[in-house]
């Protein structure tokens, strides 16, 4: 179907990334709005429909005034599409060539993007559109990149960022960064600590929990912030039990950074291993005792081998050379076995090495200082699900520091 001479559609766009949102939330997209409406009625346009996306990024392909827009376009309602700017429509480079030099043409709509004076219907434009896109999209991953160091550091600096708070704390109505004890849900946290410490399964955990009619997280949030409760309830799970139960954040430790997005043009994430975890000490009230998660790290470290049927050793994947951050590997007899660096093994430009540390000396000195921080004698499982990683330095002047990293 040709489309119909005369009629526009006005596209408009503003995200979170965007510095010209400021005060009233829609005051950017009603000047886009304005600007455009202008100059169509300049041009002898009608307008067909205001397309407009709030809070969504130039990237995001499921944008739904964009994607109506592109369905009507298709059907020949309109033949002009205007925009502020050429990043108002997208910031992806594939777009641009999909729709803009693509899908367009073959529709007969043109697109105008009035401030940066891009008209497909200029053919010797069409490199000032592709790298206008690159322009944007390199933008974009440039700003995901500045996001991503902006969001870390507040990690490491004890703020919690995410939108809702953990199950069991509020978020301080005097800073939002800071978690205060929620005494409702911190009660059912507790509870939840005890029944596995009495010996309580994560599946009988959750079918007590139901039982109880106890709302599980997602329907308490929502009950929290005055919505009605999802009929049917939503129920307790074992993945959810099990989720409180691992998250050392309930010891008063932020713990944060669990997952990554793969790229910033998807919302696809990959879980990250516990060691790139973030995790800063002692930055909001406490849920349950230390003593208490180290039990139940255990508990949940010897199910898991139960499992898998393969028990690790004590430091098993958790010692590091002190020189090069490599992994130390055993070497020796059974009755005799040493640590050495395995980097060293294979290029000493690499790493020089350093003396192999007898194996029983670090589970002495790893075993010792667990149980003096943790405040009881822990088993070595325990002490292997608490234990982040070993560092063992080469000596000097007769001493050698060993330093250990634990998950809380």
């Amino acid at each position: 179907m040709p489309p119909r001479k005369g009629w526009a559609a006005i596209y408009c766009r503003l995200s979170k990334e965007d510095e010209e949102k400021s005060f009233d939330e829609s005051e950017s997209i009603r000047n886009q709005r304005e600007l455009l409406l202008r100059w169509a009625a300049e041009h002898g346009y009608r307008i067909w429909r205001v397309y407009s996306d709030e809070d969504y990024s130039g990237a995001d392909r499921t944008r739904p005034g964009f994607n109506a827009m592109l369905s009507d376009a298709q059907q020949g309602c309109f033949e002009v599409i205007l925009a502020k700017t050429q990043s108002r429509f997208t910031r992806d480079m594939e777009l641009v060539e999909k729709y803009l030099h693509g899908l367009f043409p073959e529709w007969g709509v043109r697109f105008i993007a009035v401030l940066d004076h891009v008209d497909t219907q200029d053919p010797a434009g069409k490199k000032a559109r592709q790298i206008n896109g690159l322009i944007n999209e390199w933008y974009l991953e440039d700003l995901s990149g500045n996001v991503r160091a902006v969001l870390d550091h507040k990690r490491r600096s004890g703020c919690y960022i995410a939108s809702f708070a953990l199950y069991g704390y509020q978020k301080d109505p005097q800073d939002h960064n800071r978690l205060v004890i929620d005494p409702e849900a911190a009660a059912v946290v507790r509870r939840i600590f005890a029944l596995h410490l009495q010996g309580s399964g994560m599946g009988k955990i959750a079918r007590l929990l139901n039982e109880a009619a106890i709302p599980p997280p997602s329907a308490y949030r929502a009950g929290q912030q005055g919505c009605d409760l999802p009929q049917p309830m939503p129920l307790w799970s074992k993945p959810t039990v099990r989720r409180i139960l691992s998250t050392q954040t309930y010891v008063g430790d932020m713990e944060q950074g669990r997952v990554r997005k793969v790229s910033y043009k998807s919302n696809k994430t990959v879980r990250l291993p516990r060691q790139a975890w973030i995790i800063v000490p002692d930055t909001h009230p406490a849920i349950v005792s230390r003593r208490d998660f180290a039990a139940v790290q255990e508990r949940l470290g010897r199910s898991v081998r139960k499992q898998h049927n393969a028990p690790p050793h004590l430091l098993a994947g958790l010692v590091r050379c002190g020189i090069c951050g490599g992994k130390m590997e055993l070497t020796g007899t059974a009755t005799r076995r040493y640590y050495r660096c395995r980097t060293a093994q294979k290029s000493r430009t690499a790493c020089p090495g350093q003396p192999y540390l007898p194996m029983q000396d670090l589970e002495a000195i790893v075993r010792e200082r667990g149980a003096a921080w943790i405040g009881t004698v822990p088993t070595d499982a325990a002490l292997h699900a608490l234990l982040e990683r070993a560092v063992i330095c080469p000596p000097q002047d007769g001493k050698r520091k060993i330093e250990l990293h634990w998950q809380f």
